[in-house]
């Protein structure tokens, strides 16, 4: 594939064309990440005030106890969807589900440390640490790249 960009002051908002000679399933694809658009703000409640977080603020997105938190540097919101629907309205290039009841920021992450066995540590701009439970190593991994 080949990717070209032209600069034009003709052109205030970005086009993209895309020139093929068959549709492929490659190509599907482009369209349809080009066509999704993500949430850039999130209710979140805390104190019972409603409050907006920026999507790129969130450091982390847990359930606990029949309840969603969104993690911020403000502190902790509580949000009024289901996890697995936060999953697929959050940027997967930058939100990775680590466990059934985790989805980590990747632009928050501190490190990874792989020396534990079966499982991977993972250190939270915040200072706050979780863990990727086994099931998602080998995701985590994919998206690293490791």
């Amino acid at each position: 594939m080949q990717v070209e960009i032209k600069m034009d002051p003709a052109y205030p908002e970005p086009k993209i064309i895309v020139l093929t000679a068959a549709m492929t399933e490659e190509v599907n694809q482009i369209i349809k990440k080009l066509s999704e658009e993500y949430p850039r703000m999130l209710p979140g409640i805390r104190e019972d005030k409603l409050e907006l977080l920026e999507i790129k603020e969130l450091i982390r997105v847990y359930a606990y106890s029949g309840k969603v938190f969104a993690v911020t540097e403000r502190g902790e919101y509580v949000i009024r969807r289901r996890l697995y629907e936060l999953e697929e309205q959050l940027d997967g290039g930058c939100f990775v589900r680590i466990s059934n009841s985790e989805i980590i920021n990747l632009k928050k992450v501190e490190y990874f440390d792989l020396s534990f066995t079966g499982t991977i540590y993972v250190k939270l701009s915040d200072h706050t640490s979780t863990y990727v439970s086994r099931r998602y190593v080998s995701k985590i991994k994919s998206v690293l790249g490791i």
